[in-house]
């Protein structure tokens, strides 16, 4: 249990022609609907948004071959804060004088990190076995 999967692909893909085979290939009534955008207002890039769980979301995204950190065309989906699952985890690092709200921060952290280890990223294998399953009947898998 990552939190990242990576499919190794034959062919490189920006995050349009990516977001263009979903339309083409994915069966939103199987595998549920998706859109383009930032997780947060903080993320860098745009991906391909997923839902995962209330406080989770699987973003997928291309890189080509090329460069220091990726000598392979790969699509990556990984699992992700959304918007409100981002301003928990900020809301748990602002200090209190309490110790009781200090311990209930950290309870709501761990049910927190349950569910990423555990409903998220079953998710998100669910959704890397799809996206292999469409890739491989394409032609587009290593």
């Amino acid at each position: 249990m990552t939190g990242r999967q990576v499919i190794l692909t034959n062919r490189s893909f920006t995050l349009e022609e990516l977001y263009d085979f979903m339309k083409e290939h994915w069966d939103v009534n199987e595998a549920g609907e998706f859109t383009v955008g930032r997780p947060t207002k903080a993320s860098i890039e745009e991906y391909i948004l997923l839902p995962a769980t209330q406080r989770y979301m699987t973003i997928v995204y291309p890189r080509s071959a090329g460069g220091l950190f990726s000598k392979d065309n790969k699509v990556i989906l990984s699992t992700a804060d959304t918007p409100s699952g981002a301003f928990e985890g900020l809301a748990q690092t602002i200090p209190t004088g309490n110790i009781f709200v200090g311990i209930a921060q950290m309870t709501s952290l761990r049910s927190s990190e349950k569910e990423r280890k555990g409903p998220a990223e079953d998710i998100l294998q669910r959704y890397t076995s799809y996206m292999k399953q469409i890739l491989g009947e394409a032609g587009y898998l290593k």
